[in-house]
């Protein structure tokens, strides 16, 4: 604007000393500052004005959402009646496997659990996220925003999320005798899976609670891997000590009941089971973040995989601006509330999460303060290539078939396999 003037300014001085020269020779149309100045005008009306938002478009849920999803859509139809919207029952944990089939025909918005987007985003399933993007960013925690972008780009829109948490019996542990591993397993008996399939999700975050990394500090490195050194040997050496820990009983499959019948008094579990420790415990449910653990340098937080509930958007939607319209809505404030009410999802949204039933709630209240340690579980493409050899050393560490000898060795396999890209 200040060159403008200056122009201006010059050309007066110029028309003051050649007016007679210029006299009758200069119109309006033949000055060129005024012409591209209204054309600049015209252009900002035109952007200013917002689109129309119309189409058909499907909403895929899973099956026992379906119901509540309707509800809340409804609200959004009135918000937007030239939008139709049909909500359908379709399996959020295998949403990279249905949509890929065939993306022309999967629905334009669906739930997608965060760790499928990046392979996703690679393979062109996912709309990137610009137009609410610093809405998502402004809105959500911060944890939920890491688990919705992928090379710096936002794929989703984030709705809730979710971590392991302790629940134990509080007849027979306190507070403060959960509060530590050491602790909890002095006073009572926890029951934990180390020996089984699905050790992999629970305990290979105790190397990210040793300070050590997992596809590096942004989760999207595949040779960002470290376990291989001596703080990975110190969660081996933790982990082969708890077979000879009486009170670190072997409970997978068992652990509700083995809780309902006193056999232990704690295990680590999700929202999903909430209800099932409630039956069993009753008025006696007690539930905390994860305890410290000591792996030979003093007690640090034990942490979690943490998940991201998503929105994803279709690449290949026919109305685009409805869908992210759509996800938008059912992933807000109100939205998110309404969903935690209904399903106990955690919200995510910053203010959602000070709602009163939602800090009122022990559950959401621990998965809450879970989210500021956990690792957001990464979703780089190379990490199902992880989940087997992490399982098979966490496994083979506590039974006792890989000796401390080959700590070493394991550790430097783990590492080269979780680098590799799946053959799939």
């Amino acid at each position: 604007m200040k060159s403008k003037w200056k122009r201006y300014f010059a050309a007066a001085l110029v028309l003051s000393v050649f007016a007679f020269m210029l006299s009758g020779c200069v119109s309006k149309k033949s000055n060129p500052e005024e012409t591209d100045t209204s054309k600049e005008n015209a252009s900002d009306a035109e952007q200013a004005e917002e689109p129309k938002v119309e189409g058909s478009i499907k909403l895929w849920v899973d099956t026992n959402y379906v119901n509540d999803y309707k509800e809340v859509v409804s609200g959004f139809t009135k918000d937007y009646p030239d939008v139709k919207v049909t909500v359908s029952a379709g399996s959020s944990p295998d949403a990279l496997k249905d949509v890929s089939k065939d993306p022309g025909a999967a629905a334009d918005v669906f739930m997608v659990p965060h760790d499928q987007i990046g392979q996703m985003a690679e393979a062109g399933l996912l709309y990137p996220i610009d137009k609410d993007a610093e809405g998502i960013k402004a809105d959500n925690v911060e944890a939920s925003v890491q688990g919705v972008t992928w090379n710096n780009e936002i794929y989703g829109y984030p709705y809730g999320i979710e971590s392991q948490v302790l629940y134990y019996n509080k007849a027979k542990l306190s507070e403060d005798d959960v509060k530590s591993w050491n602790t909890l397993t002095e006073k009572g008996k926890i029951g934990s899976n180390f020996a089984e399939a699905g050790a992999n999700y629970i305990f290979a975050p105790l190397f990210m609670s040793n300070g050590l990394k997992l596809y590096g500090d942004s989760g999207e490195d595949p040779n960002g891997t470290d376990f291989n050194n001596e703080k990975g040997i110190q969660v081996l050496k933790w982990i082969a000590a708890q077979k000879d820990n009486p009170n670190v009983l072997q409970a997978n499959e068992s652990a509700l009941s083995d809780l309902e019948s006193g056999k232990i008094d704690a295990f680590l579990s999700g929202p999903w089971s909430k209800n099932d420790v409630k039956k069993a415990l009753g008025d006696n449910m007690g539930v905390a973040v994860y305890p410290t653990v000591d792996f030979g340098d003093g007690e640090v937080p034990m942490k979690a995989f943490l998940g991201v509930k998503v929105y994803g958007v279709n690449q290949q939607t026919k109305s685009p601006l409805a869908a992210m319209a759509l996800a938008n809505y059912i992933s807000n404030e109100d939205s998110q509330l309404t969903i935690f009410e209904k399903q106990g999802i955690v919200p995510c949204n910053n203010k959602a999460q000070e709602d009163g039933k939602v800090v009122a709630d022990d559950v959401a209240k621990a998965i809450t303060e879970m989210s500021r340690i956990d690792v957001v579980m990464p979703k780089i493409p190379e990490i199902v290539s992880f989940w087997p050899p992490m399982d098979a050393v966490i496994n083979d560490t506590y039974k006792g078939i890989i000796k401390e000898a080959d700590y070493q060795r394991k550790l430097d396999s783990l590492v080269a396999d979780t680098a590799k890209k799946s053959e799939e």
